[in-house]
């Protein structure tokens, strides 16, 4: 992970939450967040990692084949008022065709959802993911990226014919070009429907390695064995998430 994200993403976290505002989260979520910072530890999950990922998967094998598991949402909804406790965190890219609960066939509750176009980690996200790794006790961190994204194939353009784009979305595809170029770096081919395709696996798996070495909290989680970081393809045309190595 380069060294100025690093430190820019900290400063700005430190400056940005503060040790009240990660206390308001805990009270939010009705955690005895006192007794938990004052034993140094976080609350443990029912699932490890591996479960975790096993269950997105399976959930993932009920949406392809049209067979959703039944909700009750009224039960749910009175048990969540009183906490939460979600078994993966999934960043997503904030296109309306991928929705994590309904790919996953995850129940309210499930899943800690954070969704910006291009899957890529900001701030606040990373913020987030701290949060529900620290006082959630969530094991897993899904990045999932998927076919034909639009934030992808603008960072696409900009790289291979500087592009002008509208408005903030420059900076959007700032954070995803050096994907695009590292695709091309792997050999990826030059018509742009291929790199395109290169260019998401690689946004995922340098989003996946900028998570896993983020300092402090969610590196010594990965370090420890108790956090396991993943990427994940959505297919538009199947539904299909398929898990994408490093």
């Amino acid at each position: 992970m380069d060294e100025g994200f690093r430190l820019s993403r900290r400063a700005a976290l430190l400056g940005s939450i503060g040790l009240a505002g990660m206390s308001g989260l805990g009270l939010m979520a009705g955690l005895p967040r006192r007794a938990l910072a004052a034993a140094g530890a976080r609350p443990k999950h029912a699932m490890s990692p591996t479960q975790a990922l096993n269950a997105l998967l399976a959930g993932n094998a009920r949406y392809v084949a049209n067979r959703p598991g039944p909700v009750d949402f009224l039960p749910r909804r009175q048990l969540l008022a009183t906490g939460q406790s979600p078994f993966a965190i999934i960043l997503g890219c904030a296109d309306s065709r991928v929705s994590p609960e309904f790919a996953f066939d995850q129940r309210p509750g499930d899943l800690f959802v954070l969704r910006v176009a291009g899957n890529y980690l900001t701030v606040d996200s990373l913020a987030s993911m701290e949060y529900a790794v620290e006082f959630l006790g969530t094991p897993l961190i899904l990045v999932l990226g998927h076919t034909s994204c639009g934030a992808i194939s603008a960072a696409v353009d900009v790289a291979t014919t500087n592009a002008a784009l509208p408005g903030s979305l420059p900076a959007l595809a700032k954070q995803i070009v050096p994907a695009v170029k590292q695709a091309q770096a792997k050999g990826a081919p030059g018509n742009r429907a291929a790199l395109i395709r290169h260019a998401t696996t690689e946004n995922i798996r340098r989003t996946v390695e900028a998570i896993k070495t983020a300092g402090p909290l969610l590196s010594r989680y990965v370090e420890a064995g108790t956090l396991n970081v993943a990427g994940g393809l959505y297919d538009l045309n199947t539904g299909q998430v398929a898990v994408i190595g490093s």
